[in-house]
């Protein structure tokens, strides 16, 4: 499929961000056909495509048929790198090892940790959850630092299943702050997505930290996807707040110099954003591949204000052949 490739604007970057501490890859399960002549970890058996468990303002799932278009074949990557995990529909999707996600929210990403070491007892502690305003508020309202691993990724997915929107939020303390959202019959506990994420989370490594931190170790032949929140189209249009830190202008900068740094280390980069004139500002002109994609915006407190729009998808490798195997 031919792609079209945007053109426009300016050529100010800002300065980098140091450096941090090495960062290495957690032991992964190795499938036995693996140690029979060789094979690599590209090489195993593919495996079935997963569904997200949580539900995600920005998620890409509905956008996976095009972004699928773009993906590089499997082979040709040595790690993949995640470092604005969400709902992980991308990696669930692709399911490349070995593998590292990561997110600035220490409460995603402990989430995630417990679903892949125990999700039998995730499940069994959803189960009793309820679909109910004051049940709702009080769950909220309990400190996750009283209760144990299992209990927290429950009551993390219970609030995401029933909250206004699905959306994640956390206030200035880090405390989950979305309202009820008065769904009829949400399915709190899905145990069948669950326990396909866990499977599909065997061997990842999962950590919580700044994007900068995690990708200063990629290096030549990784592959790092990035879906950071996106630049607002207008001043009335931010949701950029998704955990207490935020994602401002000064970070979609400092973003775009690390795309830059991996770029001249010989990784491979897939960025999405919207299409707000700061994304031009940041990326075109530099060898980069600019890709419209057509979305719709679902979140919005004014439906009228919902409905299509564009975001960009933002390649530093050639276009990979319609029809290869990913």
């Amino acid at each position: 499929m031919a792609s079209t490739i945007l053109k426009s604007r300016s050529d100010h970057l800002p300065g980098r961000v140091t450096p941090p501490p090495d960062l290495g890859f957690g032991s992964r399960k190795v499938h036995p056909a693996a140690y029979n002549g060789g094979m690599q970890p590209h090489d195993l058996p593919s495996t079935c495509p997963t569904l997200p468990f949580l539900k995600w303002a920005g998620g890409k799932q509905r956008l996976l048929p095009r972004y699928k278009l773009y993906l590089p074949p499997s082979a040709s990557i040595r790690r993949y790198f995640e470092p604005f995990t969400g709902s992980a529909a991308v990696y669930f999707y692709w399911q490349p090892k070995p593998a590292l996600l990561s997110d600035r929210s220490a409460h995603l990403m402990d989430l995630y940790r417990t679903v892949q070491a125990d999700v039998e007892g995730v499940i069994r502690a959803l189960e009793p959850h309820r679909n109910e305003a004051d049940y709702y508020y009080a769950i909220r309202a309990q400190n996750p630092a009283d209760l144990t691993a299992v209990a927290r990724a429950a009551r993390l997915i219970y609030l995401n299943k029933t909250c206004y929107n699905g959306l994640y939020r956390e206030n200035s303390k880090g405390a989950f702050n979305v309202p009820f959202g008065r769904y009829k019959n949400p399915k709190i506990c899905d145990k069948e997505r669950l326990r396909a994420a866990a499977h599909a989370l065997q061997g990842v490594k999962l950590c919580a930290a700044d994007f900068a931190d995690i990708l200063a170790k990629a290096g030549k032949g990784d592959f790092v996807y990035l879906d950071p929140p996106y630049a607002p189209l207008s001043a009335t249009s931010s949701f950029t707040s998704y955990n207490r830190y935020g994602f401002d202008n000064g970070d979609q900068c400092r973003l775009a110099q690390t795309v830059h740094d991996l770029s001249t280390r010989g990784c491979k980069v897939m960025l999405s954003n919207s299409s707000a004139p700061l994304i031009y500002e940041l990326y075109d002109g530099r060898g980069y591949h600019l890709i419209p994609i057509p979305a719709r915006r679902n979140i919005n407190s004014k439906a009228d204000r919902r409905g299509p729009i564009t975001e960009l998808l933002i390649l530093n490798y050639e276009l990979p052949t319609t029809g290869s195997p990913r």
